[in-house]
């Protein structure tokens, strides 16, 4: 079901400090975050080994989580460290570590083997901190499976229905995408050619109701989960299909999504822009805009997730539309099928090893 062995979004920076450990449950695990003194994130199983309370309900004794129930203490690797009322730590006394990392506002962590893990290939989001960028975005809760809203994001042509009164316009649903398959991504362009101008994109380009745009979508899906969007308009005729946008604006949409349970996700994402960094109205209004456009996409990914837990749903018919959408959950099926194919070679090579050799 899901990719273990790859980064995740656990959380925003901002939510996690010393007075308030944050429970987050990701990949059906629960995991507790929190800072030591210095700053650094700190991820563990909220489980504490003893009788499995969760040690986001204690507190912090320096840089020792203290479980509230009977209060034994564990550092950041997870060792628990003092029971109290003894002198010696039962040596298997421990909770799982996560690897956590901060970058680009957000906390990172590693999910699977810690020997496989590398920070160089945290998925590159520098748009949310670059000089010259500002950023500004959320979290939010949805109520589907996560392979949901990475085919909601590669397959554009529902802004048309589905946001008419925020995002989309009805030309969108008719022009067709272009899509290519990489080695690890799938990306897809759409341009829409003299076409009107939707609500939110008169407010930010300062476009009159009744002006035309050229409008582009560019996309680009990377595993597990994450998917960036290069999108924006220009006055209709003014040369953005050739480069030239100076007749209108771009920004890039950013979106890290991670499975929660098998029937829900969290869903991180930003609106960052390099026009008019020093307007924070503009940053507020993204952020509204937004809210309320995704809010919409989880309604109706909520109600496909119904429908399709009654398990008497037909098998889906695909369209047009779907291609690159298609081709990202094949990949990311393919390479969990690939972990899992592995994990079970190791297992049976360890099982096998254990065995007590026969006596000739």
């Amino acid at each position: 079901m899901f990719l273990r062995n790859a980064w995740y979004v656990g959380a925003w920076g901002t939510e996690i400090g010393r007075q308030n450990l944050l429970r987050r449950t990701l990949l059906n695990e629960p995991v507790v975050f929190y800072r030591q003194e210095d700053g650094t994130p700190v991820a563990l199983e909220d489980k504490c080994a003893h009788r499995h309370a969760p040690l986001s309900e204690g507190k912090l004794v320096g840089d020792f989580i203290q479980c509230p129930y009977h209060g034994l203490e564990y550092d950041a690797s997870g060792a628990c460290v003092r029971v109290p009322g003894q002198s010696n730590v039962p040596p298997d006394c421990r909770v799982r570590s996560y690897l956590a990392v901060e970058r680009h506002q957000w906390i990172w962590v590693w999910m699977g083997d810690p020997a496989l893990a590398n920070s160089d290939d945290i998925e590159d989001f520098h748009w949310m901190d670059a000089p010259g960028w500002v950023a500004k975005g959320e979290r939010m809760h949805l109520k589907g499976n996560y392979k949901l809203l990475i085919e909601n994001l590669l397959e554009l042509s529902h802004l048309a229905y589905i946001h008419a009164t925020t995002l989309g316009t009805g030309a969108i649903a008719e022009e067709q995408m272009t899509f290519d398959r990489g080695d690890r991504d799938v990306s897809l362009t759409r341009w829409i050619m003299d076409s009107p101008v939707s609500n939110m994109f008169q407010k930010l380009g300062g476009f009159e109701p009744n002006e035309h745009v050229d409008r582009w979508q560019r996309v680009t899906w990377t595993p597990p989960a994450f998917v960036k969007l290069d999108v924006g308009a220009a006055r209709a005729n003014t040369g953005a299909i050739d480069g030239d946008r100076s007749q209108g604006f771009g920004y890039r949409n950013l979106n890290a999504i991670t499975p929660e349970t098998d029937g829900t996700s969290h869903y991180f994402w930003a609106q960052a822009r390099d026009f008019r960094v020093d307007e924070d109205w503009i940053s507020d209004l993204f952020v509204q805009s937004t809210h309320e456009a995704f809010s919409e996409d989880l309604w109706i990914i909520g109600l496909q997730q119904e429908n399709m837990d009654t398990g008497t749903t037909h098998p889906r018919i695909d369209i047009n539309h779907d291609g690159a959408a298609i081709q990202a959950i094949r990949m990311l099926e393919a390479m969990i099928e690939a972990e899992n194919g592995a994990a079970g070679a190791v297992s049976g090579a360890t099982r096998r090893n254990s065995q007590t050799p026969l006596q000739s």
